[in-house]
């Protein structure tokens, strides 16, 4: 053996060429260009769902705006009388939380020869009291003031007068039917409607002004009819007619709307329970009347003819 020492052993060459700068940074290129083009293609994909959503919106406005065109005004009519009907609801429902009575002056009506007989009367008497009318009883001493106010109310209008005044002018015909209610049925009957629901609320509204002259705030109005939607008509009739405002709607106030009769009836009980006297309007579209109506002082049913009585069919 030799003492020489063995040469060291040679490490042959990587054959993996090392990476420089300018391929790292053809590789990062091509990375960024990738991840542009799939974000450019999102985009694309993504502007062309809002463009259909877009259509899609524009569709559907047009089908909305196309389906209540040519309607007629009777669907608004009912929107907004239900609107009035809801917050006038509220609203009274608040006041009557927050208000109480707490003095009560008592009212004391004349009773009419109607309701009861004299005892005692023979039979002339008992003739001639039978053919006298109804004028007699009530509003016998207040004739020449009915005459007056009715005659007043079918001149020029007051559009200024105070709230609870007749701002609008009545139409001879129902001023004679008015006459004929307050003089010959005594303030309780039937009367032809006017054939439209403005016009009964106009009629109902003078009524009202003359009572006002007559009773003071002693008596209350109220009005029964079956569907919000009347309900509403007559409550912009009465304000429109008498200047008056939704406080004057509620069950403390002066004017009651109601959608059942034993509703009403009940008030009615309540209102002579206290002295007070209630004045009861009856909307053209009730074919029924309550008999427990019949029994109080006051109160007023407009009788729809036929014609009316159909077109109300059909708008309701």
């Amino acid at each position: 053996m030799s003492d020489q020492p063995e040469p060291p052993a040679i490490t042959p060459p990587d054959p993996t060429p090392a990476t420089t700068p300018a391929s790292a940074a053809a590789k990062t290129d091509g990375l960024l260009e990738l991840a542009l083009t799939e974000l450019r293609q999102r985009r694309a994909e993504l502007l062309g769902e809002i463009g259909e959503l877009e259509s899609r919106r524009e569709q559907i406005r047009q089908e909305i705006a196309g389906s209540f065109a040519g309607q007629s005004d009777a669907i608004a009519r009912r929107l907004k009388g239900f609107q009035d009907y809801l917050v006038g609801a509220l609203q009274d429902l608040a006041a009557a939380a927050e208000q109480m009575e707490l003095v009560v002056q008592p009212l004391v009506v004349q009773p009419s020869p109607l309701d009861q007989a004299t005892p005692g009367a023979g039979a002339g008497e008992a003739t001639e009291a039978a053919a006298a009318p109804a004028a007699a009883g009530l509003f016998s001493d207040d004739a020449d003031l009915v005459r007056e106010r009715l005659e007043q109310f079918g001149g020029q209008p007051d559009f200024y007068a105070d709230p609870w005044k007749l701002r609008r002018t009545l139409e001879r015909s129902a001023a004679t039917r008015l006459e004929d209610w307050f003089l010959s049925q005594g303030g309780r009957g039937a009367q032809a409607s006017g054939g439209s629901r403005s016009r009964n609320a106009l009629a109902a509204a003078a009524a009202i002004a003359i009572l006002g002259e007559l009773y003071g705030e002693r008596f209350q109005t109220l009005v029964l009819a079956s569907q919000p939607e009347r309900l509403g008509e007559w409550r912009r009739g009465l304000q429109d007619c008498l200047g008056l405002s939704r406080d004057d709607f509620g069950p403390a106030s002066g004017i009651v709307l109601f959608e059942r009769a034993d509703a009403l009836i009940e008030r009615a009980d309540r209102l002579e329970e206290r002295g007070e006297l209630p004045f009861i309007v009856i909307d053209a579209a009730e074919q029924v009347i309550e008999i427990p109506i019949l029994q109080f002082p006051l109160w007023l049913a407009f009788a729809a003819g036929p014609g009316e009585i159909d077109a109300e069919a059909d708008l309701y």
